[in-house]
C-alpha cells in the first residue's frame, strides 16, 4: 500500500530568525510536520554562557514565545512540531513546554531526545555535544508525540526523523534516507531556499523577494521530494535557489551523517512547475562509524579599535599610528599574545564625501587576560588622540574586552553515545547505533566534460555567469559555485581550478584549498582550510562566518567566453 507523502516545513533557520514564521507556516497551507533549526556552532557557545548564569536555561527561549502564540493552531490543524531548540537542555525545555501547554489548556504530548551532551568527558569545554541522527525523533513520533524537542542533532535529522516515523523505513534504506537528508539540508536554513541570500536576486522582481516565504518539502515514500512553499507567499523556488542551498556548508560528494551518507553527486533537480523543484536520484551509503562532536570553549578575551584615515597619505598615516601603538603595547606591563592589523582601502581619490575619502585601519588583540586587551589597548589608543596622524579619530573607543569562543570538532564511536528518546509518558527508549557503517573516503573525481572550443573572450566578473554561496564549518570555509547551462559548465570546470581560486581569493593563497566537482548540479565546491582560524566565535577575520566569501569570488574578473555573456 502506498503511503501518502509527508508535507514537512521549516520555520527557523537560526536562533533569532523571523519570529512570525511559525504562524505563517501554520496558517499558510497544509502541513504534517513543522520543523525549526535553532542551533549553530556559535549558538551552542551562546547557550553555554547562558547556562553558566542560569543552570535551568540553555535552550532557545524564542521557541517558547512562538509556541505561546501558535500551540493552539498546531493542535487544531494536527501539525506536529520538531525542533532542536532544546540546545544544551532539551529536558528542561520539554518541561517548560508542558507547563505552557497546561497553562493554555491545550492537550499535547511532549517528548524529547537526549544523549548528545558529552561535556563531562571534555572538562576544558563549555559545551561538547555529539551530532545525533533522526532515530530518536522517529521513536518519539511513533509513540504519539505532538512536539519533539532535541539538543544537538544534525540539521537534516529534523527531517529524517519524521520521515522514518511516517514511512517506516528500515535503518538500511539508504537511498530513501539519503533523499530525506538532501531535503532536510535544503530546508534547514529557511528562506535561503526560497530566494534569500541568492546570488541571482537581481534577475527577479524586488517585491517578490521582500518577504520570502519559508520552504517546505513534499517527501515521498521512495525518498524523492519536491521543494516548494505555501501558495501566495513571497520569494521563489527554482533550481538555482535549491542548488545554492545544497552547496551551503558542504564539502565533497559524500555528505555524511549518523543516519546515512548521502551522495550529493547523485542529486538531480528538475523544475516541475513554478516554485516546485523535484529532487530525485539521490543515492545513499552506510553512515560512518563515528559521530562528530562539537567542542566549544572560552578562548580568552578580545578587543579592537578601528582608526579612520582620511584623505592623503593613507599608507603613511597607517604606518605612523601602527608604530605608535606597537611601541605602547611593547611598553605595557603585559603585551597581548595576539596582535593583528588590517588596512581596508575604502577610500576614493577626490571623494565627494568625507566617508568615501576614508580608509579603515583595524587593530584586533587577543589574550587570556581581560585587562591586557582592555586597559592596555584603550589607554594606548586614547593617549594618541592629539599625538598621531592628521585627522585622527576612531569608529568607537575600545571597551574593556569581551570573551571569545573557540570551536573544534572531534569524533567518537557511534556506540559510545547513549542516544535516548524520552517519551511523553516518561518512558526512556534507548536508540541503537547504526548496525552497518562505512569508513568515509573521498569520492573519486568524475571525468570533466570536453572544454569549450576556443573563441573570443571578454574580461568580466565571474558572477556574470556563475552563482556562489559560502559559509563556515569550524575554522574552514566552503564556497560553492554553480552555473546555469551546460556550456557554462564546460568552461567553469576547466577554468576555475583550485590554483585559480587561490589567485582570485588571495587570503587563501597560503592555505590548503580542496576542489570538489558535482556535475549533476553543474557545481564546484571549494573548501578553504583554516581561513576562519578557531571558528566563528573567535572572530578571526572581517567576515568571521565567510558569508560573503562567495560574493567576493563572483566579483573577481576573468577572461570569459563571449558566447556565455
Amino acid at each position: 500500500m502506498t503511503v501518502a507523502p509527508l508535507r514537512i516545513g521549516n520555520a527557523s533557520g537560526f536562533y533569532g530568525d523571523r519570529f512570525d514564521a511559525m504562524r505563517e507556516m501554520l496558517t499558510g497551507g497544509p502541513l504534517d510536520v513543522l520543523t525549526g533549526d535553532y542551533l549553530a556552532e556559535l549558538t551552542m557557545l551562546i547557550l553555554g554562557r547562558d547556562r553558566l548564569k542560569n543552570p535551568a536555561g540553555g535552550y532557545a527561549r524564542t521557541f517558547l514565545g512562538q509556541l505561546e502564540e501558535c500551540l493552539g493552531l498546531a493542535h487544531e490543524r494536527g501539525v506536529r512540531i520538531v525542533a532542536n531548540a532544546g540546545g544544551l537542555n532539551p529536558a528542561g525545555l520539554a518541561d517548560v513546554v508542558r507547563q505552557l501547554a497546561d497553562r493554555l489548556g491545550i492537550p499535547v504530548r511532549v517528548a524529547h531526545v537526549e544523549g548528545d551532551d558529552l561535556t563531562a568527558g571534555h572538562p576544558r569545554s563549555l559545551a561538547a555535544h555529539a551530532y545525533l541522527g533522526g532515530a530518536g525523533i522517529a521513536a518519539c513520533l511513533r509513540e504519539g508525540a505532538d512536539i519533539v524537542v532535541t539538543g544537538r542533532v544534525t540539521d537534516a535529522a529534523l527531517v529524517t526523523g519524521p520521515a522514518v516515523a511516517h514511512f517506516g523505513w528500515a535503518p538500511d534504506a539508504y537511498d530513501r534516507l539519503a533523499g530525506a537528508v538532501v531535503a532536510g539540508h535544503v530546508l534547514e536554513c529557511g528562506t535561503q531556499a526560497t530566494g534569500g541570500n541568492y546570488a541571482f536576486f537581481t534577475d527577479h522582481d524586488p517585491a517578490r523577494l521582500r518577504h520570502p516565504g519559508f520552504p517546505l518539502a513534499e517527501l515521498h515514500e521512495d525518498g524523492t521530494s519536491v521543494i516548494t512553499k505555501h501558495d501566495g507567499t513571497g520569494g521563489l523556488v527554482d533550481i538555482g535557489t535549491v542548488t545554492a542551498q545544497l552547496l551551503y556548508e558542504t564539502s565533497g560528494a559524500r555528505y555524511a551523517g549518523p543516519d546515512v551518507t548521502a551522495r550529493l553527486d547523485s542529486v538531480r533537480l528538475t523544475q516541475e512547475a513554478p516554485d516546485r523543484v523535484l529532487i530525485s536520484g539521490v543515492r545513499g551509503e552506510a553512515p560512518p562509524p563515528t559521530l562528530k562532536v562539537g567542542l566549544n570553549r572560552l578562548g580568552g578575551y578580545r578587543n579592537e579599535v578601528v582608526f579612520v584615515l582620511t584623505g592623503l597619505d593613507v599608507e603613511a598615516k597607517a604606518a605612523l599610528v601602527r608604530d605608535q601603538m606597537e611601541a605602547a603595547l611593547d611598553a605595557a606591563k603585559s603585551r597581548p599574545t595576539e596582535v593583528r592589523w588590517d588596512l581596508a582601502r575604502t577610500d576614493h581619490p577626490d571623494a565627494p564625501t568625507e566617508e568615501t575619502a576614508s580608509a579603515l585601519l583595524r587593530l584586533v588583540v587577543r589574550d587570556p587576560d581581560q585587562d591586557t586587551v582592555g586597559r592596555t589597548l584603550s589607554g594606548a589608543a586614547i593617549e594618541l588622540a592629539l599625538a598621531s596622524y592628521p585627522g585622527f579619530h576612531v569608529i568607537a573607543p575600545p571597551g574593556k574586552g569581551s570573551p571569545y569562543g573557540v570551536f573544534e570538532d572531534v569524533y567518537v564511536p557511534q556506540g559510545s553515545v547513549e542516544h535516548v528518546a524520552v517519551l511523553h509518558d516518561g518512558r526512556r527508549v534507548p536508540v541503537a547505533p547504526a548496525l552497518d557503517t562505512l569508513v568515509l573516503e573521498p569520492a573519486p573525481a568524475p571525468a570533466p566534460p570536453e572544454p569549450l572550443p576556443p573563441g573570443p573572450t571578454r574580461r568580466a566578473p565571474l558572477g556574470v555567469v556563475a552563482g556562489a554561496r559560502s559559509g563556515d564549518k569550524g575554522g574552514n570555509a566552503n564556497v560553492g559555485v554553480w552555473v546555469r547551462s551546460d556550456d557554462a559548465w564546460r568552461w567553469l570546470v576547466h577554468q576555475l581550478t583550485a590554483d585559480r581560486f587561490q589567485n582570485l581569493i588571495t587570503e587563501s593563497c597560503h592555505l590548503k584549498v580542496v576542489r570538489h566537482t558535482l556535475p549533476n548540479l553543474r557545481a564546484l565546491n571549494f573548501v578553504v582550510e583554516g581561513i576562519l582560524g578557531e571558528g566563528v566565535a573567535a572572530q578571526h577575520r572581517f567576515d568571521p562566518q565567510a558569508k560573503a566569501l562567495g560574493e567576493w569570488l563572483r566579483s573577481r574578473h576573468l577572461d570569459i567566453p563571449e558566447a556565455l555573456l
